[in-house]
């Protein structure tokens, strides 16, 4: 008898695991259709990191000046720093005014102008014109943009009836015979008990993995979860050197002060009291994007102009705003400043730095959530039965950067699609296909070995050292000595991952053994990280490696950037830890392709 016989099984026509915005989007399509989904969340769903999202969603609606999604198109492959699929992206942006509209019609409360339309702040990166100059562009709740957005995607799931399996962890995707996704284990942390969800269809929208790096704007509950049950399965992870750090952390405390704050009109200063952006970026200046940004600042630390007793943060200034605008737009960042820095910005600057903020990698998916994978002659073929949208998905439209205010666009966008993709999906099949015998063996197997180790490490020593580890080799700027030196430290670490053991062997809301399994998970996002980044060799987007500056006397090697030989998408195997490519698609659905040229602003 195996495992699997042993374990309690359910049946729906699709498991979604995540409850962020991602998940609520397709959730929703699905529910509204009479179909039987299954949405798995850790937390409760208004407590999904998407709540965590400041400063708006971006649309080219054109409501504070002239805009339209042309622009909108040309902005995010320029930040992508032409790593993204221009396909996908046009997508998207001609999509945003739709979605947008539809939240607002959900009854999300976007802050308005005084004609009734939608209030538009400028964010990093956006214009109008092709870069001419900053443009409004995202549509914003004051400062609480995800949290309008997550209680209106909740509330309307409610409405229409979407099954919540809230506290719950996914563990390990099941796959049949011919390769198809065909339910996944979960596990109930009230209970402790091990479920196998048989689905038509699963989804993968777990978020991002920012707690592998110690220092990030992330939630505790994002360790890679999606990525770590896809890698195990034998899904690639796409892109995943390239991870966003976002300006305006809060320094000492790595809480996030939105882009917004900027978008506003704060000013980023050096001890010398400087806008020093305007050196850097004539044109956009403090409304860069966020890895220009953040090198930018880095650079002002290094060159020994940052603030601060010991010159290593950077001065964020509001004062100038004044307090009812500050009241209106800005009260999070208000309260954060009390509460996180002691500072009150209407009256005095706030102590910010670089932080780890996003993945712009993940599962590499399709423009309808659907997960692909490399065949053996090289051709792009569909996992059936598997999506994957949101942070955990790389489709891709951030590329090597991504502009404020489109990630909730691309977890509205691309979940609203896969959702109703879905549903085309579940007519064409009617039936459930069969559970393999060994379905749950490997899930069985981790909890076991868990369960039984004497001896071994607490599950937060290792992430300790894991997050240390990420911080130091890959981190705003990297070498090639340092990030090969990361790779051969996260290899040793991933040995101490499978020497694990609990002191707690209890059952019931048994957080020690989360940790652990989501170790279990972090190891993956870390290693894929190191090794594709130490073999890229040039700087793109966040991607920014000290050792491939441009040289002096080539300007078609825009700072490093090499179109030639790197202008291609990492594939990282997680059974063999080597890598393969595929290329960027250049060519978008309906407009004429922007080819690559130098970044400025």
């Amino acid at each position: 008898m195996t495992a699997t016989s042993k374990i309690t099984k359910r049946k729906f026509d699709v498991v979604i695991v995540g409850a962020g915005g991602a998940g609520m989007s397709a959730s929703l399509q699905l529910a509204n259709a009479g179909l039987n989904v299954a949405v798995l969340s850790k937390v409760f769903p208004t407590r999904s990191h998407t709540v965590a999202a400041q400063g708006g969603i971006g649309a080219a609606l054109g409501n504070m000046a002239e805009d339209n999604w042309h622009y909108h198109f040309y902005d995010t492959i320029k930040g992508s720093d032409w790593l993204g699929d221009q396909d996908a992206i046009e997508f998207m942006c001609r999509e945003a005014p739709k979605v947008v509209y539809e939240l607002e019609h959900f009854g999300m409360p976007f802050d308005r102008n005084p004609d009734g339309t939608i209030y538009q702040r400028p964010f990093g990166g956006h214009s109008s014109n092709y870069g001419e100059k900053p443009v409004g562009r995202a549509c914003a709740a004051a400062d609480r943009t995800g949290h309008a957005m997550l209680h209106t995607l909740y509330q309307q799931n409610v409405k229409a009836r979407t099954n919540f399996f809230v506290e719950w962890m996914a563990l390990d995707l099941i796959r049949d015979a011919d390769g198809d996704v065909v339910g996944v284990t979960a596990l109930e942390m009230e209970t402790g008990e091990v479920y196998i969800l048989q689905a038509k269809t699963v989804m993968i929208a777990s978020g991002g993995a920012g707690r592998i790096f110690a220092a990030s704007t992330n939630a505790y509950i994002n360790t890679g979860d999606g990525l770590g049950m896809a890698a195990r399965a034998g899904i690639p992870l796409q892109d995943m050197e390239f991870w966003q750090f976002h300006p305006t952390g809060v320094a000492g405390a790595g809480v996030l002060l939105t882009e917004g704050c900027r978008g506003e009109g704060a000013i980023l200063r050096n001890s010398n009291g400087e806008r020093f952006m305007e050196r850097y970026a004539p044109t956009m200046k403090d409304l860069a994007p966020r890895d220009f940004v953040s090198r930018c600042m880095d650079q002002e630390i290094k060159e020994g102009r940052g603030c601060g007793p010991n010159k290593n943060y950077i001065n964020l200034d509001m004062t100038h705003l004044g307090a009812e605008t500050i009241a209106l737009r800005l009260p999070s960042v208000f309260e954060i400043g009390h509460n996180f820095a002691n500072v009150d910005i209407t009256k005095e600057p706030i102590p910010v730095i670089p932080t780890n903020h996003y993945q712009m990698g993940g599962i590499p998916s399709n423009i309808s959530g659907q997960v692909v994978v490399p065949s053996s002659s090289g051709a792009q073929v569909v996992v059936n039965g598997l999506y994957a949208v949101g942070e955990c998905a790389c489709v891709s439209v951030h590329g090597a950067n991504r502009l404020g205010t489109n990630s909730l666009l691309d977890i509205v966008v691309f979940g609203r699609a896969a959702g109703l993709h879905i549903i085309d999906f579940n007519n064409k099949n009617t039936e459930h296909k069969p559970i393999p015998a060994n379905a749950a063996d490997i899930s069985i197997e981790r909890l076991d070995r868990l369960n039984t180790a004497t001896t071994g490490e607490y599950a937060q020593v290792v992430a300790g050292d894991m997050r240390d580890i990420m911080q130091q080799h890959a981190s705003v700027f990297r070498t090639q000595a340092s990030m090969d030196e990361g790779v051969v430290k996260i290899a040793q670490l991933r040995q101490r991952v499978t020497d694990i053991k609990l002191t707690d062997k209890s059952q019931i809301f048994n957080t020690e053994r989360i940790e652990a399994l989501e170790v279990e998970n972090m190891i993956e996002v870390a290693q894929s990280t190191m090794v594709s980044a130490a073999a890229r060799h040039e700087c793109r987007g966040a991607h920014s490696v000290m050792d491939y500056d441009r040289p002096a006397d080539d300007a078609t090697c825009p700072l490093g950037r090499d179109d030639v030989n790197w202008l291609k998408h990492t594939l990282w195997d997680k059974a063999t830890n080597s890598l393969s490519y595929k290329p960027v698609n250049l060519k978008p659905l309906t407009v004429a392709s922007v080819p690559p040229k130098i970044r400025t602003f």
